[in-house]
């Protein structure tokens, strides 16, 4: 089984105490911390940039792995690569060349991901997964953009086509992901679980956490 990472999403967090939401979520025994930047044209919000990445890297031990929402995410990898990010994930429905971008991360030391939308079919990233462009998947389960929204259990299908072609790849999932949700998205697959809302409204987010990994452990995929 790969290993489970529960990746606490910093967007759900006080825009006004950032850094302390980021020690919050590695104290509480978060794997990783996850960071949304959108550039108000891919997706219809705007959100971080590189130096909110610096200040995370600058506060916490655990990596930085950072979800590029945006339309051209070749002219952003340098600064966010500089800024400390470990993982960097770009969009299959983004304007660039993939494989080139791809390429990109991996020649700096680090992690390449690929990230699809709901709609878009687990086959518009066989190439990347065929070819081992990426180390991580991640699956949307929400439309991106907006944090707080609800769990589409249909990408489930998707997480276990991607599963069964390549079991060495970790699969990470975003969206709408709780204390139920975390049960059918590892029985599909997923070894990597991003959660804002859900967990920073939690008085006790350690438990939480501690929660979520031993039910992924328990179900990871019983359903494949």
């Amino acid at each position: 089984m790969p290993e489970i990472n529960i990746m606490p999403s910093i967007l759900a967090a006080d825009f006004g105490r950032l850094a302390e939401g980021c020690k919050r979520a590695e104290d509480s025994g978060a794997d990783q911390i996850h960071v949304d930047v959108m550039d108000g044209v891919f997706v219809p919000n705007i959100s971080f940039g590189p130096d909110v990445v610096k200040m995370s890297a600058a506060t916490v031990s655990i990596p930085q792995n950072v979800h590029l929402m945006v339309k051209r995410p070749q002219d952003h990898i340098d600064a966010f690569i500089r800024a400390g990010s470990d993982t960097v994930q770009i969009h299959i429905e983004s304007v660039c060349n993939i494989q080139k971008t791809l390429a990109k991360i991996r020649k700096a030391g680090k992690r390449p991901a690929i990230t699809l939308n709901p709609e878009t079919p687990a086959q518009a990233i066989f190439q990347c997964l065929e070819n081992r462009w990426v180390d991580e998947v991640l699956v949307m389960s929400v439309h991106p953009g907006f944090g707080g929204q609800k769990y589409l259990s249909y990408v489930e299908e998707k997480v276990m086509e991607i599963r069964r072609m390549a079991d060495w790849v970790d699969i990470a999932i975003d969206g709408g992901i709780d204390g139920e949700t975390i049960i059918p998205a590892a029985a599909a697959g997923c070894n990597l679980f991003v959660a804002g809302s859900y967990l920073y409204k939690q008085d006790d987010m350690a438990a939480a956490i501690s929660d979520l990994r031993k039910k992924a452990q328990d179900n990871f995929c019983s359903a494949i």
